[in-house]
């Protein structure tokens, strides 16, 4: 059913120094979204400054960079509109995306969300094997969907999800640093969201994970899915993802390993020992 005027979509934006980023996201959407909601970690560059030229509507809240779904949340509360597209700082709406949105917006659906494709480029190169290609839940009616999870948050929805063809840009790395930099970050809160769901895991896993995941997902990422035809990029970015599976899971087994270190010192000096000192 079509709607009698078109619907409106507010496009949501996280940042944290996103100042190199975030003005590409930003003018993707401007001029196209109704309303443009940022909801800022409390930059300490100029990423709120640089929002702020685009809209008014700039929130700050700190976070700990370990629950993304409640900052997405908090998000999708200060929107007004009809939809909701999250944006991150490193992606951008294209023109197709957007005309597809548009369509959608102008023609009505019944379904409360769209997946849509991330066309994704790594050093500046447009990633086409290899295996990084995904779709992205990021569009959805307003009080349809919400973020549930820890660091790779999943949404919600409360009806059907349809699909648009048209993709979104995503520039997440510039720089080996950058990648290098980013994700010895992520993979400390990796290791803590794993303690936090699975526990102790038996050795066995954890050394499955060190010794030979890592080799597997190389071949996979190189081999199977034909990384080998982005030429150079696609061979640093197998080994790269290849090493970011194993330091996850060696941050892991560090965590575990200084917890079971600090249990054992407690036993030995515990008060309520129950070994005694004979007469």
């Amino acid at each position: 059913m079509t709607p009698l005027q078109p619907e409106t979509i507010t496009a949501v934006v996280m940042t944290k120094n996103s100042e190199k980023w975030v003005e590409g996201a930003l003018k993707s959407v401007a001029g196209w979204a109704d309303e443009i909601v940022v909801i800022d970690g409390f930059s300490s560059d100029r990423t709120v400054d640089i929002c702020r030229s685009y809209t008014d509507k700039v929130y700050q809240n700190r976070w700990d960079g370990y629950r993304f779904c409640t900052e997405r949340n908090l998000g999708n509360s200060k929107a007004t509109k009809d939809w909701c597209f999250h944006i991150d700082p490193d992606e951008r709406a294209t023109p197709a995306f957007k005309a597809a949105v548009s369509r959608i917006l102008r023609e009505g659906t019944s379904h409360s969300a769209f997946q849509f494709k991330k066309a994704n480029f790594f050093l500046g190169h447009r990633m086409r094997h290899g295996g990084w290609h995904h779709d992205s839940l990021h569009l959805f009616r307003r009080g349809k969907a919400r973020y549930e999870g820890v660091i790779h948050e999943s949404l919600v929805v409360d009806g059907t999800i349809g699909r648009i063809r048209a993709a979104v840009e995503h520039y997440p790395f510039e720089s080996l640093g950058q990648f290098i930099g980013r994700h010895n970050g992520y993979s400390s809160r990796e290791a803590m969201a794993l303690r936090e769901k699975a526990g102790r895991l038996h050795d066995r896993v954890v050394e499955h994970n060190l010794k030979r995941k890592p080799l597997k997902r190389f071949f996979k990422f190189y081999v199977k899915k034909r990384g080998f035809l982005d030429g150079m990029h696609g061979l640093v970015f197998s080994v790269l993802f290849a090493w970011v599976h194993f330091i996850n899971w060696a941050k892991y087994w560090e965590l575990m390993s200084s917890e079971r270190g600090v249990q054992s010192s407690e036993t030995v000096l515990s008060p309520n020992s129950q070994h005694r000192t004979p007469n």
